[in-house]
């Protein structure tokens, strides 16, 4: 029973990622897999790209307690050719023949191997990990994406115009091409360029009520 009022840390072992970190004897894996999602100390990397790492660091550690430990590389190497739909039929059966010979059944492996969903569970459930983002954070990242696309926008058009003057088909002296994106509110009746939007925290509907 549980004192009152105190509020008791879920088992992380009721998780799978939680069980199998535990049953293989991964230490660390557990706190780095949240440094690593919230990009402590280094680039936050998203949660496929954590059960990718989750899942290479599970098959080094099958092959070490099977008395076989991977050389550098390998493990990942061994994970790719498992799990990569773009991988030949020979070198997937090569790779279960690794694994088989060192005592490892591929089937019961692959079982094993956890989803980025599995992940997103253990690091939000079973330790208490967020990446709540503030309106800021959200607004910069909309930002981001827009000026991401806007200079590939820029670049598909000169790229195609460069190509059409050369050929011929087109007549174009030196040009640029400039791409501005800007939001039309029809309540305010104002239409601003969406950088200067979201720097601003919206437009003019804002100002109602000063």
């Amino acid at each position: 029973m549980s004192d009152g009022g105190e509020s008791m840390t879920p088992d992380p072992t009721r998780s799978k990622v939680g069980r199998l970190i535990d049953e293989y004897e991964m230490t660390g894996a557990g706190a780095e897999l949240e440094d690593r999602w919230l990009g402590r100390g280094r680039e936050s990397q998203s949660l496929r790209t954590l059960a990718e790492w989750f899942n290479e660091r599970l098959l080094s550690a099958r092959l070490d307690r099977a008395g076989d430990p991977p050389l550098e590389g390998e493990a990942a190497n061994l994970y790719r050719l498992l799990t990569d739909e773009n991988v030949g039929a020979g070198a997937r059966v090569d790779a279960e023949s690794t694994l088989e010979r060192a005592g490892i059944d591929p089937e019961g492996l692959r079982s094993e191997f956890v989803s980025h969903q599995a992940i997103h569970t253990y690091l939000r459930e079973y330790r208490g990990a967020s990446k709540e983002r503030t309106p800021g954070d959200r607004r910069e990242q909309v930002r981001t994406t827009v000026q991401r696309l806007r200079g590939r926008l820029v670049a598909v058009a000169e790229n195609g115009l460069e190509s059409l003057a050369e050929a011929g088909a087109i007549a174009l002296g030196e040009f640029d091409v400039i791409v501005e994106v800007r939001v039309f509110c029809e309540d305010c009746g104002t239409a601003t360029p969406v950088t200067e939007l979201l720097s601003d925290g919206g437009c003019e509907c804002g100002l109602d009520g000063e």
